[in-house]
């Protein structure tokens, strides 16, 4: 799958994988191996990747998260791991005041 121009992510079956793995595989349902965080451009395209996600058996383990500039929402898909997308709106982003 093309995700931008830099990032591409393959998804292989479980046989594939362990083909040319170097080191034994983590049971991702169990535990943590790694975390993605994929950006996008607007909140609706969050909604709709999560939503095919979860229409594609995954499970979402917690709701949205508000930062104010930014959301995020997680899926884990049918192998555990955790895909986080969000959007940010850095015009949103909190500045901090000087300290007198």
């Amino acid at each position: 799958m093309v995700w931008s121009e830099n990032i591409f992510v393959m998804i292989l079956s479980y046989e594939k994988f362990a083909s040319f793995a170097t080191k034994p595989l983590a049971d991702t349902k169990s535990k943590l191996a790694g975390l993605f965080s994929l950006s996008v451009d607007s909140l609706d395209q969050v909604n709709h990747i999560v939503t095919s996600g979860l229409d594609a058996g995954g499970t979402e383990p917690h709701e949205i998260r508000d930062y104010g500039f930014m959301q995020q929402r997680s899926i884990e898909d049918p192998d555990g791991h955790t895909w986080e997308i969000f959007y940010m709106d850095i015009t949103k982003f909190p500045t901090e005041q000087a300290a007198d």
